[in-house]
């Protein structure tokens, strides 16, 4: 498609999107409001109004209604890994495109949580606090080496697997329990079930998404089947750990110490104001969600959240979102529009719309459904059929008109 499909697009980028996204956006020609912080909730529905792109991170909730007072809005970017602070269910019902970023930060997550055992495993948090405060503490006691050690990983996705060959590479025994059945990397092994885990592994580290399965999943039951002295990491969400269970099992010394980037309730913005059950618990790391935050892994979610949605927005694909159907034409370099036509997925839409057509000469159409959403792509070639003789625009605003007509249409896009 050519630069005039995204001539009059607004992009508002909120909580300090990386600003590789800003340049990509900016030098594609989209107008760009850019705000390093998450916008009180009357303010962010008034700009709603007018942006065609969002693009948040992970404390701005974009609710069912919020999107409902979003009329111009084309598609969601979340510059992050989850997607659990948007309504998923909300935006595809409004024919908006949500994308993410599921792999851009796996390193930094992983290297931050082989830190952690390190630094659990030395009671270096502790050690540090001491000396700050004047206190020499020079011990060995329940100080150990990470090699030689079990490392159980739950959840053997993109993080997973990556700290399972930095664990490996460092001589540590890594087994692992998901719900899928995936190939080990290396000498990783699976593990018959969660509690299996649990049991055997010196160091527990939780990797899983906000799901209702995945609520509590450790909670006082898992906590006390975890071997006397281990460690639990959680950088995955804050509600897969009943946190004031995992403080009673640090404050008992039935668990040797804990490391914890996500909370069950963060707070919006920098500064005091954090309060948590696991507050001056020994041998406890406590950071502010910052598992993904350096700028190597912040710079390539920027680019390839807004690459793809550039790609949404200049063509229609919608490959890698997270919440409508993916499809994807190749342009074949004639003169062509683009019709995009996301509808409810019944029996008869389709043959509604090809009626609508039978007068143009359609190069390539493709069509896929996901649940109650279907999305529509097909290229019309100007040069043929009732095309002939029309410019552009006026093709493209019969379409329009013709194709409001049908019920279920949800969201129609016309690209030139």
């Amino acid at each position: 498609m050519s630069p005039a499909t995204i001539k009059g697009i607004r992009a508002l980028l909120l909580e300090n999107v990386n600003a590789a996204a800003v340049e990509s956006f900016r030098a594609a020609g989209i107008d760009v409001e850019h705000h390093t912080k998450a916008l009180p909730e009357a303010e962010l529905r008034e700009k709603l109004q007018t942006a065609h792109i969002v693009g948040i991170r992970s404390k701005t909730q974009l609710t069912a209604s919020l999107i409902a007072d979003a009329p111009n809005l084309i598609a969601i970017g979340c510059f992050c890994i989850g997607t659990n602070q948007v309504d998923l269910e909300a935006a595809s019902a409004a024919g908006i495109a949500v994308f993410n970023s599921p792999f851009s930060n796996s390193r930094s997550v992983a290297e931050l949580v082989i830190a952690e055992i390190i630094t659990l495993s030395r009671q270096l948090g502790d050690r540090n606090r001491e000396m700050h405060q004047g206190v020499w503490n020079k011990v060995s006691a329940q100080c150990y080496e990470i090699r030689g050690k079990t490392l159980g990983i739950v959840g053997y996705g993109h993080i997973g697997t990556q700290l399972s060959v930095l664990a490996e590479a460092m001589g540590m025994h890594v087994i692992f329990y998901d719900v899928l059945q995936l190939m080990p990397l290396g000498a990783a092994r699976p593990t018959a079930s969660l509690n299996d885990l649990l049991s055997r592994a010196d160091v527990v580290t939780l990797h899983v998404p906000e799901t209702p399965e995945t609520r509590s999943l450790i909670g006082k039951d898992q906590l006390e089947k975890m071997r006397p002295g281990a460690f639990l990491i959680n950088a995955s969400r804050g509600t897969v750990v009943d946190i004031d269970a995992l403080a009673v099992a640090l404050r008992s010394g039935a668990l040797g110490g804990a490391a914890v980037d996500v909370y069950p309730k963060e707070p919006r913005s920098n500064g005091p104001g954090f309060e948590s059950a696991l507050r001056d618990c020994p041998n406890t790391i406590l950071t502010p969600h910052i598992g993904g935050s350096t700028e190597e892994a912040q710079s390539a979610i920027g680019i390839e959240v807004s690459s793809a949605l550039l790609r949404f927005i200049s063509r229609g694909s919608s490959l890698g979102a997270v919440n409508v159907p993916e499809v994807d034409l190749r342009a074949n370099g004639k003169r062509i529009i683009r019709v995009l036509h996301m509808h409810n997925n019944v029996p008869g839409v389709l043959g509604r719309i090809n009626e609508i057509l039978s007068s143009f000469n359609v190069e390539k159409q493709i069509c896929e459904s996901r649940g109650a959403l279907a999305y529509l792509m097909l290229d019309l070639s100007l040069d043929a059929g009732e095309a002939q003789g029309k410019t552009d625009d006026e093709v493209a605003g019969s379409l329009r008109q013709e194709l409001a007509k049908v019920p279920e249409t949800i969201k129609t896009r016309i690209l030139s």
